[in-house]
């Protein structure tokens, strides 16, 4: 039981991502400061460079979990497997993560 819960908590994770993007886009609006053109359209990529990935790897997530749990009923080695490949889908929100930051540091060094 514990070990098909898995993919869940793995999927849950991205969820933090796409968190941990919103804190520190809130971070750089302040209304006493100004905010520029540029500061907007790169935060909204910041945003949807985490939501897209964080889609694709849900998805991902989503496919392999339901399968590799099926699968683990009928042989317990594909367990190894169904990891691995949750591990490898789960990169691929850390990609837009990744992204996401690197675009808030360019916002933050050119707001006001």
């Amino acid at each position: 039981m514990m070990k098909s819960l898995i993919p869940i908590i793995m999927a849950g994770i991205i969820g933090v991502y796409g968190l941990i993007v919103a804190v520190l886009i809130a971070n750089d609006m302040d209304p006493s400061k100004p905010y520029s053109l540029f500061a907007g359209a790169v935060h909204l990529g910041a945003g949807l460079s985490t939501g897209l990935a964080g889609i694709g790897a849900g998805y991902a997530i989503g496919l392999v979990g339901d399968a590799g749990v099926r699968a683990y009923l009928y042989q317990a080695r594909m367990f190894v497997g169904l990891v691995l490949i949750l591990i490898f889908a789960e990169v691929l929100g850390l990609y837009g993560l990744i992204v996401s930051l690197i675009l808030n540091t360019k916002a933050s060094s050119n707001c006001g």
